[in-house]
């Protein structure tokens, strides 16, 4: 096995949940790279769905990646709103197959379109038409990358994302149930975290 893709997601929510995310990515790419791993994060936390994927790679990934596939708790304040009582957060990881497994899916299927993205702002934006919005014409699903400096880069994480649409798909289909998707982004299994950390270092717990 060459890598694992895994999808961190906080579902839809505030400030705080695009911002645990952002920062449970960062300590899980510090322990890779002390496990002796390589950790590529391929998309960031961004906009009101927070959510990343990050890739790692080396030998010992599938354990790495096993021990942290299900729901992570963060204990800590917020650092938006210091007098909020909240004090336990939540984030999904699951693991995502980067090669096509769903048998509706073909490549020829897809249609690729390239325009110029804003990007997150600074240093950061895209002065080119580096943005891909990748299309799977007999469904219609669509997925979106623009946070990658080139055009192939973005391609390649729209693919990504299109196929994990397509297997949230055939898991809704095959269960009979059309919020099935809806729910692995805001139905956490909050009592049954398989790692906790806590303050604004992410120490594990």
């Amino acid at each position: 096995m060459t890598g694992i893709v895994l999808y961190l997601s906080a579902g839809q929510g505030p400030r705080e949940c695009e911002w645990v995310v952002e920062q449970l990515t960062h300590a899980f790419c510090r322990e890779a790279r002390i496990e002796g791993l390589v950790c590529d994060e391929i998309e960031p936390a961004v906009g009101p769905r927070a959510s990343s994927l990050m890739r790692v790679t080396g030998p010992g990934l599938v354990k790495f990646a096993s021990a942290r596939t299900g729901t992570i708790r963060w204990i800590g304040v917020s650092p938006f709103r210091p007098l909020h009582k909240r004090r336990n957060w939540f984030v999904g990881v699951r693991q995502v197959l980067e090669a096509p497994d769903v048998s509706e899916f073909d490549d020829k299927d897809v249609r690729y379109q390239a325009f110029r993205s804003s990007g997150p702002g600074g240093q950061h934006v895209n002065t080119t038409d580096s943005a891909v919005r990748a299309t799977h014409i007999p469904t219609g699903l669509t997925a979106l990358s623009r946070d990658q400096r080139s055009q192939h880069a973005n391609k390649r994480i729209a693919r990504l994302k299109l196929v994990m649409l397509m297997e949230e798909r055939r898991v809704e289909m095959a269960a009979g149930d059309k919020q099935s998707a809806w729910r692995q982004d805001h139905d956490l299994e909050r009592g049954n975290a398989v790692r906790a950390y806590e303050g604004p270092k992410f120490r594990l717990m």
